[in-house]
């Protein structure tokens, strides 16, 4: 340790002792975590990335341990590396660097995941108050219900349109979904969730073929979601069943949900699914002004209204 010039020792174990005696010549940072798959690592990234820069801020070194040094360790290893080049370095890329220098290094799958991402998330300072993060938080706790039977409590359930959306997601509202039968909104882009195809699918094949539009979570599903305990719990709540039409003077049967997840007419899996039947809504590509252009209506101006550089084709000119 004296050799190497450890001044920093970053603890990412659960260890069988609260003796800090041990560490006393060091500065210590105590990440309390197993190294299993389900366990949440991605929100100590910001803490212990600071503590590592810290001590190579002072000149010191800094030593990252956890039991092996194969798992937990070297997934704060390559946490660190990412944060410093979010542009240059991706978890595996980060991984194949690590492994030059400690070979043994295999972070869980679960640690992978975060890991991925963290990186998609930009490498924050802070995770928790990222959309993404809570996304992921709210899709373990469905996970975990699931696993024991049951359908996620709705106090844990995160209903996207109670959400601030960004700015992006505030001008992206291109697709908008209606119900056939009585023209009520349904959603809009930012509350679709994409999914992959299938791998036995066809290669032409798009996700316009699927027969199902799949959703985030949305305020006018928890009657169907949560039918016999609409204010605190979801004891009693399905794991799956039909999704109707919130306009109380429809009540079309417009698609279904299933927590444990179900699969897309295209093969591919999604979970937990919440899927409107393409056969029972709507979908019509607004036109925004915030971000088309005037021509992309198509809608001529009057001749006496033209300018002389409407008569260039490709200028768009001329139109509404």
């Amino acid at each position: 340790m004296a050799r190497e010039n450890i001044t920093h020792v970053l603890s990412v174990l659960r260890l069988n002792t609260t003796d800090e005696t041990t560490f006393a010549p060091y500065r210590h940072h105590f990440i309390d975590v197993d190294d299993v798959d389900d366990e949440n690592l991605l929100e100590h990234f910001p803490a212990a990335i600071k503590f590592i820069q810290a001590g190579l801020d002072t000149g010191g070194g800094v030593l990252v341990h956890c039991a092996m040094g194969k798992s937990r360790s070297a997934t704060i290893c390559l946490a660190y590396l990412l944060h410093q080049q979010p542009g240059a370095l991706t978890p595996q890329s980060a991984l194949a660097l690590l492994r030059e220098c400690r070979p043994l290094c295999e972070p869980n799958d679960g640690f992978m995941e975060q890991l991925v991402l963290y990186h998609e998330m930009g490498c924050p300072e802070d995770v928790t108050g990222q959309p993404a993060y809570q996304r992921w938080l709210y899709r373990r706790e469905v996970e975990e219900s699931v696993a024991c039977g049951r359908a996620p409590e709705m106090k844990s359930v995160r209903f996207e349109d109670e959400q601030p959306l960004s700015p992006q997601q505030e001008v992206d509202r291109a697709v908008e979904i209606k119900c056939r039968k009585c023209r009520r909104k349904l959603a809009t882009t930012p509350f679709i969730v994409p999914h992959e195809l299938g791998k036995n699918s066809a290669k032409s094949q798009t996700s316009m073929d699927c027969a199902h539009i799949f959703l985030h979570p949305l305020t006018w599903m928890r009657p169907s979601l949560f039918p016999s305990s609409p204010e605190d719990g979801s004891e009693d709540a399905p794991l799956s069943g039909r999704l109707t039409c919130p306009n109380s003077a429809c009540g079309a049967n417009i698609g279904k949900f299933a927590w444990q997840g179900m699969q897309c007419s295209c093969g591919g899996w999604v979970v937990p699914a919440i899927g409107l039947a393409k056969a029972r809504v709507d979908m019509a590509n607004q036109v925004n002004m915030a971000r088309g252009a005037p021509a992309a209506l198509g809608i001529r101006l009057p001749p006496g209204m033209r300018s002389s550089e409407s008569n260039n084709p490709g200028s768009g000119r001329g139109n509404l």
